[in-house]
């Protein structure tokens, strides 16, 4: 701040200039005429209430009103008060002294005061220099909150928008993915269905009914896997989930994927004996899809290996294991997503899976408060599909 702002700084010890120097002027003169009116004896103490006077002028408006009422004060205590009165020479020349001492205290004190009022003019100035500041701080600060929220709001419009962008564009894709699979098998359906040309044999009619049955049975898969997906995926999945032996859920699901692939060995190690807490519809659905994706990418006459194991705290760990060609690289962060497949081994084998049964798998594991994962074949031959499942509580004895 500039000493011309200081100066016309407003605070409680300024006054207007020609305040000031009219008290110069008529204040040494007004206290002469009381001490006239008043008389005493100690005449030469009169001196202190002129230096007074000068002290308060120079604290209210600096250093020349001072001095200037020094000068008219020294003139008026030698008129008056110093013998020979009412005349401006002095006998004494102890009063010679006194009235000089009178003149350089007199100096003294207004330039010590003129410092004081200086000081204190650049304390008001700085304080208000601070204020002002502290005023533009907390603007500044209201403007850079206001700034934050709205950038805040832009950037949570704009994640909306990427998120209703993602809905749409998975939806467009969902539904190209479900006409494109109901196409196949309904056509299939309808092409066998109403083919009346020509003359059909019993063994004709068979196959036609066989074909009929099975794109029947893969259209009720596919709209079960989509029932399912949508109960994930809605958060409507309600499971009665129980205490269950992990051997007793693999024992059956090998069973069922016998009725299909009755060539199909199924191995585990029954050591384990794990208990978990889960939903045995469910469980057994993960298995299924899982021992089903196995059997169809794996090479005929190889074993799908399983292995239970307790390697988390309160959580059972099961692997299953084929000797597929795996999962291509390309595919690995995307293998549970829906509607992507690997390269089966025949058609046929592309043809049974809906593209659905991996997704469904995370869903059913995650809403058991588990995790589904594709790890790396120890010997790099085949996948390796590693789940886990919260284990049952211990039951009291």
């Amino acid at each position: 701040m500039s000493a011309d702002t200081q100066n016309r700084a407003v605070h409680r010890w300024q006054t207007p200039d020609w305040v000031a120097w009219l008290i110069a002027l008529i204040g040494p003169g007004l206290l002469t005429a009381l001490l006239v009116e008043l008389g005493g004896t100690q005449k030469r103490d009169y001196i202190f209430l002129y230096l007074g006077l000068v002290a308060v002028l120079a604290v209210i408006r600096g250093l020349w009103p001072a001095l200037l009422a020094a000068a008219i004060s020294f003139l008026l205590v030698d008129y008056y008060f110093v013998p020979p009165v009412y005349t401006f020479t002095i006998a004494d020349e102890q009063d010679i002294v006194n009235l000089l001492a009178f003149v350089a205290t007199a100096g003294l004190v207004g330039l010590l005061a003129s410092h004081r009022r200086r000081a204190l003019l650049q304390s008001e100035a700085l304080a208000r220099q601070l204020r002002e500041v502290n005023t533009e701080l907390v603007r500044l600060n209201k403007e850079q909150a206001e700034a934050a929220q709205s950038a805040l709001r832009l950037a949570r419009s704009e994640q909306q928008i990427r998120a209703l962008q993602e809905t749409d564009r998975l939806r467009r894709e969902l539904l190209a993915n479900v006409s494109h699979e109901l196409r196949t098998p309904l056509g299939t359906i309808l092409t066998e269905s109403t083919d009346r040309s020509g003359a059909k044999t019993v063994e004709e009619a068979e196959r036609r009914f066989a074909t009929v049955a099975a794109e029947a049975r893969r259209l009720e898969a596919l709209v079960n896997d989509m029932l399912d997906m949508a109960r994930i995926e809605g958060g409507a999945l309600d499971l009665a989930l129980e205490p269950l032996g992990v051997d007793d859920a693999i024992v059956a699901a090998a069973e069922r994927l016998h009725h299909a692939s009755p060539n199909r060995e199924v191995t585990w190690d029954r050591a384990a004996d794990l208990e978990v807490l889960a939903d045995w519809d469910r469980l057994g659905q993960v298995l299924d899809n899982l021992l089903a994706n196995a059997d169809r990418f794996a090479p005929p006459g190889t074993p799908i290996t399983l292995e239970v194991s307790k390697e988390e705290p309160g959580l059972a760990t099961i692997r299953v294991l084929d000797r597929g060609p795996g999962v291509v690289t390309e595919l690995r962060d995307r293998v549970f997503e829906r509607f992507v497949r690997g390269d089966a081994k025949s058609d046929e084998a592309k043809a049974a899976g809906t593209g659905l049964g991996l997704a469904i798998v995370k869903g059913l594991v995650e809403a058991h408060a588990g995790s589904v994962a594709l790890e790396e074949s120890p010997d790099g031959v085949g996948a390796v599909f590693r789940f886990t499942l919260p284990l049952a509580p211990d039951r009291p004895s």
